[in-house]
């Protein structure tokens, strides 16, 4: 035991040397005014990385030891560390390193050449105890499980933990996959899934950085509850290049938690959507039902149907999308007037032949059209400029328009702008469909005075950094930067770090992205989803059994295949390590009335706490929420009521996806069932939240498959 505090020990003040060297070198970087700002920028943002990663590892920094049968033996830990004075001999193997992994993966049937684990359990910075696992010896494999049971039996914080020293072999080969396009990590309640996503996440950047920091990561997760639960566990492990959003946050500047009815979130979130979207933006291009007079001159020339009608097939034929087609719609129709108007206006002096004169007097009506406030009206009815908002807006709120559209009618609204979640990808795609806003007059030409100057910048930097040049994994200047994105930044440069930039910025692409609760998502939030990543590179994390919206996948290849046919593989996680065994029993008995095909996953452990159940009254139901919150107040960990809506203290089934909590008492289980279509889905999350505790109170009869449960008086020692 000494020896080991001691080896520890010395890790710890390598690690505060480490630290000290860095920091200097930070400060020192901060003020060289030394080599070209582009260097210096370099210099900086990379040693603000190495104190980032420095900085994460007090917690835990060494978490165990392998001995291979040669004789050799290597510590295993939160990060790497190096002996400088001895040709940079690893003094820490970081737990991701390829020698690493052996500590997870080795067997006494498969011992890959091991002879010993040893997992350690700390106290801040010092090892209190450990315990080993000799390969080979049957009596020691009991052993091999005290740190995961220490670590699952632990009463539960305010957020995810990682598992870095507790990882198991089944997580290890998924957080370890290579595949570069999108794998798809299905389990149960409890078997790690989340937090097995975010270590791969965690694998993937120490392995390809040099790819991935640049673009950064995204993290999409069902409500902000559950990103607030898993946020602390990439910082943990070093990594901060990560951007969390929920669904209602993938258009910048949206926040939007409002869900629509399953009828309703069904219809938006279906492909169809994209003819309604097109025929809606097509019933926007109209024709007037009236010749619009415009007043050119001394004479009067008007906008007929038959003129419009040809600068809209002109325009439509353009290929541009609408806010640019309009240009080609409007060039049309001043075409049509100013020749009108000439005619009249020189039907006795000018012709034809004489080009100079006609073109003159021309450009000279143009310049009264330009200004002239019916042309500009008439324009606005025929050919408008929208903006996705202004166009989804005025399409629920007219019964009209949905009917021109082909739209459901269940879409009206009185409101229009009320957002829901079902509405984000419909306006994330309308941006494609609808192209840029038009500036106002002069400020393009500024801007591209601006971009022209910058792109003279790039090119000195280009010629200064070609040194740098590697076909794959080097970006020049150039790649990192358009010259548009340069012009901003001398007016006031971007000291925003990556995530910040990326969250703000609706044409950025990541590297790679998680997609969390994934079953949830429609066929429309999957476009969005892939136009953040054109690399096709996801980890995708469901359980298609808990999937509670209609909208939501029903098999992963029905969801993928338009997108990656061929490019993605399936793994699945079996074990339920949150779960205790005597909770487990009572949801898998909700799932198999609603999922009989699907096989829940295996406890690891049992907690010998029986879930409880108790009819109270409507006069009672307060007086005893407000007594299991009293009792779980007094206890260590944490706890949550989950019931149907309108139930004081409660919180929906759906806002605690991806959490745990060690007590959870759910409410009114008859009434989540009969809440929506997949009220039996909604049931079988709330039940399995557990990790200690489960109480059920009831007031109609209980649902046949919770009849099992022990009634209070039965129960009460236990549970209190």
């Amino acid at each position: 035991m000494q020896s080991e505090r001691a080896y520890v020990a010395g890790l710890y003040r390598r690690l505060d040397g480490e630290r000290a060297r860095v920091r200097r070198e930070y400060e020192q970087a901060l003020g060289d005014n030394g080599g070209t700002p582009l260097e210096r920028d370099v210099r900086v943002r990379s040693l603000d990385r190495e104190r980032a990663r420095l900085d994460v590892a007090d917690n835990g920094l060494c978490f165990g030891r392998l001995d291979a049968v040669s004789g050799e033996h290597s510590y295993i830990g939160r990060i790497g560390l190096f002996d400088q004075e001895n040709d940079y001999e690893p003094v820490l193997l970081d737990w991701r390193a390829p020698a690493a992994r052996p500590f997870y993966t080795a067997t006494g049937a498969t011992p890959e050449n091991m002879r010993r684990r040893r997992q350690f359990l700390t106290r801040g910075r010092t090892v209190v105890d450990f315990t080993d696992e000799v390969f080979g010896h049957p009596e020691s494999a009991e052993h091999g499980d005290a740190a995961l049971l220490a670590a699952v039996n632990a009463a539960r914080g305010e957020g995810m933990r990682d598992i870095v020293a507790t990882i198991q072999a089944e997580q290890d080969e998924i957080i370890r996959h290579d595949h570069p396009g999108v794998l798809v990590i299905e389990g149960g309640p409890g078997t790690g899934k989340t937090v097995v996503a975010l270590h791969r996440v965690a694998y993937l950047l120490y392995t390809r950085r040099e790819r991935m920091e640049r673009h950064g990561v995204l993290v999409i997760g069902p409500n902000p509850a559950f990103l607030n639960h898993i946020s602390r566990v990439l910082p943990s492990l070093g990594e901060t290049d990560v951007v969390f959003l929920t669904p209602g946050e993938l258009v910048p500047g949206r926040h939007i938690t409002a869900e629509d009815t399953p009828e309703v979130a069904r219809c938006k979130g279906s492909l169809k959507m994209l003819d309604v979207l097109s025929a809606a933006i097509a019933d926007r291009q109209r024709l007037p039902e009236e010749p619009v007079p415009i007043g050119l001159g001394d004479v009067t020339v008007r906008i007929d149907a038959e003129t419009a009608e040809w600068a809209r097939d002109e325009a439509r034929a353009s290929g541009l999308l609408h806010n640019e087609a309009r240009s080609v719609f409007v060039e049309i129709v001043a075409y049509v007037l100013t020749e009108r108007a000439i005619a009249r206006i020189g039907r006795d002096w000018l012709t034809r032949e004489d080009r100079e004169s006609w073109e003159e007097l021309r450009q000279n009506l143009l310049g009264q059209l330009a200004g002239d406030v019916q042309f500009t009206a008439a324009i606005e009815q025929l050919w408008p400029i929208l903006t996705p908002e202004s166009l989804l807006s005025t399409l629920y709120t007219g019964p009209e328009r949905l009917r021109a559209a082909g739209a459901d009618p269940a879409l009206l609204r009185a409101d229009g702008e009320a957002w829901t979640v079902s509405d984000v990808p419909l306006l994330d795609e309308l941006v494609d469909l609808l192209g840029a806003v038009r500036k106002p007059a002069g400020q393009d030409a500024e801007e591209a005075r601006q971009a022209a100057y910058a792109s003279g910048v790039l090119e000195i930097l280009h010629t200064e950094r070609q040194d740098l040049m590697d076909d794959e994994d080097h970006l020049l200047a150039q790649d990192l930067l358009h010259a548009g994105d340069l012009a901003e930044h001398f007016v006031e440069r971007d000291t925003r770090d990556l995530a910040e930039r990326a969250a703000a910025d609706r044409d950025w692409t990541y590297r790679h992205v998680v997609v969390d609760e994934a079953q949830e998502l429609s066929e429309m939030d999957w476009r969005v989803i892939m136009r953040r990543c054109p690399a096709r590179s996801f980890t995708v994390v469901g359980d298609l059994a808990q999937r509670r919206s209609a909208a939501g996948a029903r098999s992963w290849g029905e969801m993928l295949e338009r997108y990656v046919p061929g490019r993605w593989v399936y793994r699945s996680l079996s074990v339920n390590y949150r779960t205790p065994s005597e909770i487990m029993t009572v949801a898998a008995a909700v799932l198999a009335g609603f999922s009989p095909e699907v096989q829940p996953p295996d406890s690891v452990r049992a907690c010998g706490v029986q879930p409880w159940s108790r009819q109270v009254d409507e006069d009672e139901m307060s007086a005893a929420i407000e007594e299991f919150v009293s009792t779980e107040a007094g206890r260590e960990g944490t706890s949550v009521v989950i019931g149907p809506p309108g139930v004081a203290e409660a919180v929906s089934p759906a806002e605690t996806k991806g959490l745990e909590f060690d007590a959870v008492l759910v409410v009114e289980p008859e009434r989540i069932l009969a809440d929506s279509p997949r009220g039996a889905a909604e049931l079988y999350v709330a039940l399995t939240r557990a990790t200690q505790r489960l109480g059920v109170l009831h007031r109609d009869p209980l649902p046949p498959a919770l009849r099992g449960l022990t009634p209070l008086v039965a129960a009460a020692d236990a549970a209190t």
